[in-house]
Order: C-alpha cells, then structure tokens, then sequence
C-alpha cells in the first residue's frame, strides 16, 4: 500500500496491520525485533522473558504477532513480559534527574558504587567489599517492589546498616543465625558440626509461639518460590526474606537456643539450621549474598 509493505497482523491477534518496509525502503523497528525472537527460537530458546519499560507494552502484540505469521508452531504466548515501571534515584534527599534530551542518566554501575559506598581512596579489598554490599542493595531493592509499581530508589537507605534497610535486615539475621552455630562450636566442640545430632533432634519441643511461627513460616517457602517463577515476580521471594527475617529476630529476642536442656537446645539449632538454609537458598536466587558475619 503507498510503496510500504504490510503485514496483516490483525490476522493474528494485534489491533491493527503493521507496516514493515516503508515507501523509502527502510524497515520498521518491527521487523528486526521479529526477526530477533525468531533467531532466539530456532537457536533453541523456547522460553524467553523480555523486561521492558512500561511504555514499550505496545510491542508485546505486534511482535507476538508477526512471530505467529511465520507459521513455525511458536506458541502465542512467546515471548513472555515484564514490563517495568520507571525508577526513581534519590541520593541526599535530593531526586537525581535524568533526562534523554540532556543525555543525562543514572547507569546500574553508578546505582552499585553510590549503595556500596565506594571511595577513590580505598583499597582494593575494600573496594570489592564495596561493591558487593552495592551490588546485594541493587539487586534487592530492584525486585523488593511489583514491577508494575512505582519505585523509588532511596541510595542513602541502601547505605544505612539498619534495620530500615531491608537487604541489611535480611543479611544481618542469616550472619545472626550463623553466629549462633559459632557460639555452639566454642561452647561445645565435641557435638558442632555432628550433623547426626542435629538431625535427630526432637522438633516436637518446638512449642513455644515464636517458634511456631518460625516453622510455619519455613513451610510456606516452596509456595513462594513456586508462584514466583510462574508468575515472573521475584517481589514474592524479597517479601518472603523480609518476613523471614522479622520472624527470626523476634525469635531470636525472645528465646535462648543453647540453652542446658540438650533436647531441647538441639530442636532449636536444628530450626535454626533450616532458617540459614532457606534464607540462603532465597538470596542465592536474588543474586544476593548470604554473610556469615556482619
């Protein structure tokens, strides 16, 4: 039509036809982004998740679309979405502005050393101490929120070592939970690391509230990891760790684990054993690290 050539992709799905070459020859961003999952499905990536910003959602049904038009069985539903809302940075209380016409922007390197808290000065051990601890905070704080919300990212929380800081939080009850088994170990050498001890203990001494809540809590991991990977949301699994971990310190405050009655000293560390299991299985899934010390 008019010298373009079309494709009819309302036969397919999409709310209008598209164009693909225009009157002057050139091609629509369309066809390379067509022509760009299809390589990926012939290359054998039968399971694509595409993370975009919200306002590219016009481009899930065209390319959808002109995939079902090569009429090669790839189902209708690939690829899969994500679409992100923009993400406000916050350094000093003060927005950080970005803008495309001023080519003025905040890249993920910037977000890692500003929430690592990075200094010229450093050493180099201490710079990758740095920028491990920005590199946790980014990770965490970019799927500790739904990614069809608004998110503001706060780098001066990031650096806070608080209980306001969410990744710190977590962090510091797994190094809390380890530093438990290091006071075991002092305490008494003869059983730590007697894996057999702990997994005979009697959990059914696991009575009291705080521990209740505790097992009930690790029980429902596997429902969150489960609805986190089939609905592309790893909030579940940050909401989960932030949760997690509130259980543990209350736990921790209102209870003594080694205590003199054996069994019962038993029961707990083999709970306590199961809560840093779990609380690193969840961060290895974020891409975050588990400290053994804080």
């Amino acid at each position: 039509q008019d010298g373009a050539l079309w494709l009819r992709t309302t036969d397919f799905g999409d709310d209008k036809d598209r164009v693909m070459r225009k009157s002057d020859g050139t091609y629509t961003y369309f066809v390379p982004d067509v022509a760009y999952h299809l390589t990926k499905w012939e290359r054998g990536f039968h399971r694509a998740v595409n993370v975009q910003g919200s306002d590219h959602h016009g481009t899930i049904a065209r390319v959808r679309a002109g995939l079902q038009a090569v009429d090669l069985g790839i189902p209708e539903s690939y690829p899969d979405y994500v679409l992100h809302k923009m993400v406000t940075v916050m350094r000093g209380g003060q927005e950080v502005k970005i803008s495309k016409r001023a080519g003025s922007y905040v890249t993920v390197r910037d977000l890692i050393e500003w929430s690592g808290g990075v200094q010229d000065a450093m050493s180099a051990d201490e710079c990758a101490a740095a920028l491990q601890r920005g590199r946790d905070a980014v990770r965490f704080f970019l799927v500790s929120r739904k990614a069809d919300t608004e998110f503001v990212f706060d780098v001066d929380l990031a650096l806070a070592q608080s209980d306001e800081n969410p990744v710190y939080y977590v962090q510091y009850a797994h190094a809390r939970v380890n530093s438990v088994f290091e006071q075991w170990a002092a305490r008494a050498p003869q059983d730590a690391g007697q894996a057999a001890l702990l997994a005979g203990a009697d959990l059914s001494l696991l009575t009291a509230p705080r521990e209740r809540a505790l097992l009930l809590s690790l029980a429902h991991y596997p429902q969150v990891l489960a609805a986190a990977a089939k609905e592309l949301a790893p909030h579940h699994v940050a909401f989960y760790l932030r949760d997690l971990a509130a259980d543990f310190h209350a736990f921790y405050n209102a209870e003594r684990v080694l205590v003199d009655d054996l069994p019962l000293r038993h029961a707990r560390l083999r709970l306590l054993q199961a809560v840093r299991q779990v609380m690193h299985n969840a961060l290895a899934v974020l891409g975050v690290s588990a400290p053994l010390r804080m």
